[in-house]
């Protein structure tokens, strides 16, 4: 049965257009109107429920992004417990969380349209409960088997998939002209996770007299927070909701997977290092103590996302993109230079470099997506295409999950490469020089795709003049 509600931020006695419509319905409460765009609604009321959700949504996903990382600093401390892992099953743990995160933001994306973006955010906090308690009791005894490490380090991928549907529901509640910043700061908000986790646990533990059973079950009260939290001050929106038919048409979009690579090199690499930092350094400068301050990295990547999302919008996407792949490069080539002379001051450069960069383009890719949608919806709606506009909208939010889900897969490939080359020659060398490679390729597929103005444009034509 549906019955009718009155928020106390949207009065119903309020000109009609500038305030949602909202309904308690079976599952939760939703709002029938929702237009952003619309510059009355917005200053009305838009802005502060749009606000209200984003504040829960960066909590939510804070906290998922911390349990999606808590084995890239739990693993640090297993030999010491007891036990006796290799360093390439170490990175295994490490890189499968982001194996399993990248494949379930597919399914938490259209989850989004499907049950609501508040309905799905409890939900999907409530599952992080399963790798934190797995963990609790796997590390409590050194008999564990290495097989069960590898099904609890796979649970940890449900934090990952939060992502995707976080950024769904949030990119609904803004306007275009600064979907940017709100998108940039939810990310960011959650991005921030990678480092409270490597921040906290080495922190808890040292107080737990080193128990490492706290590394899972410091996050089980913050998690139930997070989902009465969501429950109670968040909103589903009918806009969100679309058949599973106009959402897959975002997969035949030749740009959808443009930006998934795209993608692998920004986010992926930022989750890539994140979770293979403070292993890598322990390998690599075993008596440096560098793994004290590796949570500096994911703490300046996540707070220089929303400054890429504000230079997009203020320079375009694409030129911050390219700019930050060049960097990349560069930063690769620092690595390579640390790792040959055993240099742990370019080593820690190149990181600084790399984090850095990686940030910024989380924030440039990101906001291109809604941009080359939108563009693409008004090139279809004067093609005469009915509806394009709205379908464009849908298809941008199914984009999302898309590319998301296939960007986090970097977060697999980073570890493993590490791991590989480690156990194959000795050195990270060929694993880094490859993804040098793959940044280049980036920089150019940018420009090819989305700057490329005069080169072969009328046989192959590009998105320059969208400016995204």
């Amino acid at each position: 049965m549906s019955t009718t509600q009155t928020p106390t931020d949207s009065p119903t006695d309020s000109p009609e257009g500038t305030t949602p419509t909202t309904r308690g319905r079976l599952g939760g409460r939703w709002i029938d109107r929702w237009e952003p765009e619309d510059a009355a609604f917005w200053q009305r009321t838009g802005r502060r429920v749009a606000t209200r959700n984003l504040l829960v949504s960066v909590f939510a996903e804070h906290l998922a992004f911390s349990v999606w990382l808590v084995w890239s600093v739990t693993v640090v401390a297993l030999p010491a417990a007891g036990f006796a892992f290799s360093v390439d099953q170490l990175f295994w743990l490490v890189a499968l969380p982001s194996l399993v995160g990248s494949i379930l933001r597919l399914p938490y994306t259209f989850a989004v349209p499907r049950f609501g973006g508040r309905n799905w955010t409890v939900v999907s906090a409530l599952l992080l409960l399963v790798p934190t308690v797995a963990m609790t009791l796997a590390v409590s005894d050194p008999a564990t088997p290495y097989w069960v490490f590898l099904l609890v380090a796979a649970a940890a991928g449900f934090g990952g998939g939060n992502f995707a549907s976080s950024m769904t529901n949030i990119s609904f509640f803004f306007p275009e002209r600064t979907k940017g910043l709100g998108l940039g700061l939810n990310a960011a908000g959650g991005n921030l996770g990678t480092s409270t986790v490597q921040f906290l646990v080495p922190v808890v533990l040292a107080a737990g007299a080193g128990t490492l059973a706290y590394a899972g079950l410091m996050w089980v009260p913050l998690i139930v927070v997070s989902a009465v939290l969501a429950w109670f001050c968040m909103d589903n929106l009918t806009v969100s909701k679309a058949p599973i038919r106009g959402q897959l048409a975002a997969a035949k979009r030749p740009h959808t997977w443009v930006m998934s690579l795209l993608y692998i090199g920004t986010f992926g690499s930022f989750i890539g290092y994140s979770a293979a930092y403070p292993l890598l350094a322990k390998t690599v400068f075993p008596d440096s103590g560098a793994t004290k301050y590796a949570f500096l990295g994911a703490l300046v990547g996540s707070l220089v996302r929303p400054v890429g999302g504000w230079l997009a919008d203020r320079w375009g996407g694409a030129r911050v993109t390219c700019a930050v792949f060049a960097a990349m490069v560069a930063g690769m080539a620092v690595l390579l230079a640390a790792v040959n002379s055993g240099s742990l001051g370019l080593f820690v450069t190149a990181f600084a470099v790399l984090f850095v960069a990686s940030g910024v383009g989380n924030g440039s890719t990101y906001r291109m997506v809604p941009a080359i949608f939108a563009r693409q919806g008004e090139r279809d709606e004067r093609a005469g295409v009915a509806g394009a506009r709205r379908a464009a909208l849908t298809e941008a939010g199914a984009a999302v999950g898309i590319i998301s889900a296939v960007g986090a897969f970097g977060g697999f490939l980073i570890p493993r490469a590490y791991g590989a080359s480690l156990g194959a020659t000795g050195s990270v060398a060929t694993a880094v020089l490859a993804y040098a490679a793959f940044y280049a390729l980036c920089l150019g597929v940018t420009w090819w795709c989305y700057l490329r103005r005069q080169l072969l444009v009328a046989r192959m034509p590009s998105l320059a003049e969208a400016a995204v």
